[in-house]
């Protein structure tokens, strides 16, 4: 009689509440390594090859010696709309510094057309590149967008940016990996007299 209060309806539904209860918070999934292992801080950039919206390729080692943001945005999205016109913003502020936005749409659905459109509506002065699942899983996924990732002139990651960050705060990441400080921007006043 003890063995079928064990097995009684009840008994397992609470024996299966209860190994999820002593799961839950715990990560079940193993520790990612290989190529699909979320790129960090220090880690070099792995290089790719993605066609631009009018055709041409772009690899990321043609930007080698020269800072760089991996942007990765869709369309559809809309911190990413939030965010074109400050990269725009960016890339004419800081490009005589060697500072370079390029944008790796993940579109699923719009065309390398509608892509283009997009651009050209939002002024994008960096390359806007098509990109795919293959490219995100090179460096570790793009569990949300917008994700970018900073990279600097040695082709090591300097900073992974998810989500929707202030204009100042990506400005601010910029001028670090540029090694640029906020005093260089401000002539002093004896340089100013001169």
């Amino acid at each position: 009689m003890h063995r079928d209060k064990l097995c009684s309806p009840a008994s397992l539904l609470l024996c299966v509440l209860l190994g999820v209860l002593a799961g839950f918070g715990q990560d079940a999934s193993p520790p990612e390594s290989g190529p699909a292992a979320r790129l960090v801080q220090g880690a070099l950039a792995p290089n790719f090859s993605l066609p631009t919206i009018n055709g041409e390729n772009v690899q990321l080692s043609d930007f080698r010696g020269q800072t760089v943001l991996i942007h990765f945005w869709a369309t559809w999205v809309g911190p990413c709309k939030i965010m074109t016109p400050w990269l725009v913003d960016l890339q004419s502020k800081y490009a005589a510094r060697g500072f370079h936005v390029i944008a790796v749409s993940l579109d699923d659905e719009a065309t390398r057309v509608e892509i283009g459109e997009f651009a050209d509506q939002n002024h994008m002065n960096y390359p806007v590149l098509i990109g795919n699942e293959k490219v995100a899983e090179l460096f570790g996924g793009v569990p949300a967008m917008p994700e970018s990732v900073l990279v600097g002139p040695d082709g090591k990651i300097v900073e992974r940016i998810v989500g929707l960050k202030s204009k100042g705060e990506f400005e601010r990441s910029i001028r670090k990996a540029l090694k640029f400080r906020a005093a260089d921007a401000t002539p002093s006043a004896s340089q100013a007299q001169k």
